[in-house]
This record gives structure tokens, C-alpha cells and sequence, in this order.
């Protein structure tokens, strides 16, 4: 079976295949000759991963999945969440957004967060949401060079690593993004063999 994964995140492609069944392989929007950047207009995560699957579907006419993840930070009322990706702007630059973070935290004692997947899945005319969660804290400064996004300033819960300095078999195995594939990969196994 072949699905695309609505991103041009190599990383996100390389870390979700890795927790896939060989029966499943993932295109890329870059396989697929999509290069443009689909607008993720939605006020909600899940809203947003809807838009991605829905184009791909729509302009391409592949199966496709795709996610969005948000930081929510306690001390900032959630923030940036839906905005992750561009919290310090449309760049998308991982340490951009990630020294605004530690500077919005800077003076604050509460540095709980989480991490928030959503992935939509559009197949054989079924539209399903799933998603996967993971708590954590914002750490003092960045910790590790693996990973992306803001996995060198965030710890999860029981864990003395950020997530930039976990293998990734453990990170995969307890993130967010990790779960909301389990629970992706459980329902393709028990209805798309």
C-alpha cells in the first residue's frame, strides 16, 4: 500500500516509516510533484491536518495522511500551539522559534507543556482523525543535536533528555507523533491489509 504524507519534512517522513509495517510505504508531497506549500489556515490542529489530506485528495487523487503538531506551553495559555511552526515568524526557522519560546519563558517557574499530534486520514472515501499527546516541560536552554522543531528544549515527563537526545526508537515510542501513528497504523492493519 502506498499513502502520502502531506509534508516536505524529510525528517517527519524518515520518523514516520520507521513505525510503519513494510507493506506500507510513504510518498512525500516532494514524490508526488507537489511542491507548493498548502495553506494551514484553520484555528485548530486538527483543523489544519484536515486541509492538507483534503488537497492532496482533492488536486493529487492519492490516499493521503497528514498531521499537525502544536506546542502548548501551560505558562502561555497554550501558546504557540496551532502557530508552532511559525511562532517566530513565516520562515518556519526551528531556532528562531525556539530562543522566542525561552525568552517568553525566561521569567516564568512553570514550564509544563505537551506536545499534540492530529492526523488525518483520507482513504477509500473514509475521512478519521487520530491523535496522540505526550507531557513534558520547556527546558533552561537547548539539550542535544537529533530530532526537529523544539525537541532540544523539551523533556518529557520521567525522562532526564530532551527529546534531541533520546535514540529515536525511544522518542517514537512515547511521543506524540508516535502515538497518533500507532493508533494510524492499528487501524490501517485492521481494515487496509
Amino acid at each position: 500500500m502506498k499513502l502520502v504524507f502531506a509534508t516536505h519534512n524529510q525528517h517527519k517522513v524518515n520518523e514516520v516509516q520507521s513505525l510503519l509495517p513494510n507493506n506500507i510505504t510513504i510518498l512525500s508531497l516532494n514524490d508526488i510533484g507537489c511542491f507548493e506549500e498548502i495553506p494551514e489556515t484553520a484555528a485548530t490542529l486538527e483543523g489544519n491536518a484536515t486541509l492538507k489530506a483534503d488537497f492532496v485528495t482533492a488536486n493529487y487523487g492519492y490516499d493521503c495522511f497528514a498531521d499537525d503538531t502544536g506546542l502548548l506551553v501551560d505558562a502561555l495559555n497554550g501558546a504557540p500551539g496551532v502557530l508552532s511552526a511559525r511562532y517566530a515568524g513565516e520562515q518556519k526557522s526551528a531556532a528562531a522559534n525556539m530562543t522566542k519560546l525561552l525568552d517568553a519563558l525566561k521569567d516564568k517557574n512553570n514550564r509544563t507543556a505537551r506536545f499534540k499530534t492530529c492526523i488525518a486520514l483520507n482513504i477509500q472515501t473514509q475521512k478519521l482523525v487520530f491523535n496522540g499527546e505526550v507531557e513534558g516541560e520547556i527546558t533552561m536552554k537547548k539539550h542535544g543535536t537529533e530530532g526537529f522543531g523544539y525537541d532540544p528544549i523539551f523533556k518529557p515527563t520521567n525522562f532526564t533528555e530532551t527529546f534531541a537526545e533520546l535514540p529515536m526508537d525511544i522518542k517514537n515510542e512515547i511521543s506524540h507523533r508516535g502515538k497518533a501513528v500507532k493508533e494510524l497504523i492499528t487501524y490501517l492493519n485492521q481494515n487496509h491489509k
